[in-house]
């Protein structure tokens, strides 16, 4: 038999993969999407306040790996920005992407590529996972601080970096690390029951 024939059983199985994503895959990445939409509106009323949305982003790249992980993110962007108030606040539309805070929405899509292509490249062992998400914050971090700093001073005035990191970053690396440290053990733990 040739070794291009594909065989009936290959057709007909559930894992035969005919696109970009199967029916399973699309159905996962479409969940994780909604769940980073609920873990949005979630806020923890502390001194600063903060929501769980990069636990949600940290959870869907963990339970779904890089490529799917990211396309999560990309839903749940697109989903925002079409007017669905799945933002912090139940916000919504074009101009919750666009107003001071935007960039840190945009750079949960930078710190999902980021976190695909570091595990693409090393694999996803235990360690890899860590920095991973670590850099991806990071990014996240860096994106949305660069535009809040440009929103910032075209509607109110110019603002040096440390006093846009005081409001906007070192506040939230502390629960972004716990963030990162529970997304880990708990897509550790859901993992062996999500077969993608």
């Amino acid at each position: 038999m040739s070794k291009n024939v594909v065989t009936e059983s290959e057709i007909s199985s559930p894992e035969t993969k005919k696109g970009f994503f199967t029916t399973k895959e699309l159905v996962f990445t479409a969940l994780m999407a909604v769940i980073i939409a609920v873990c949005s509106w979630i806020s923890i009323p502390t001194t600063v306040p903060f929501t769980l949305q990069t636990f949600g982003v940290f959870c869907a790249l963990g339970l779904l790996g890089g490529k799917k992980g990211t396309f999560a993110v990309l839903v749940y962007i697109i989903l925002g920005a079409v007017g669905v108030p799945v933002f912090a606040g139940f916000s919504g539309g074009i101009g919750a992407l666009l107003g001071s805070t935007g960039g840190y929405i945009v750079g949960f899509l930078l710190s999902a590529i980021a976190y695909w292509l570091i595990t693409k490249a090393f694999g996803d062992k235990l360690p890899v996972m860590i920095i991973a998400m670590a850099v991806g914050l990071i990014v996240c971090y860096a994106f949305g601080t660069i535009w809040f700093m440009y929103v910032y001073a075209r509607n109110t005035g110019s603002i040096g970096i440390i006093t846009a990191l005081g409001w906007c970053v070192f506040p939230f690396i502390i629960p972004d690390a716990i963030k990162i440290a529970c997304a880990i053990i708990l897509t550790k733990r859901l993992g062996k029951y999500v077969k993608l």
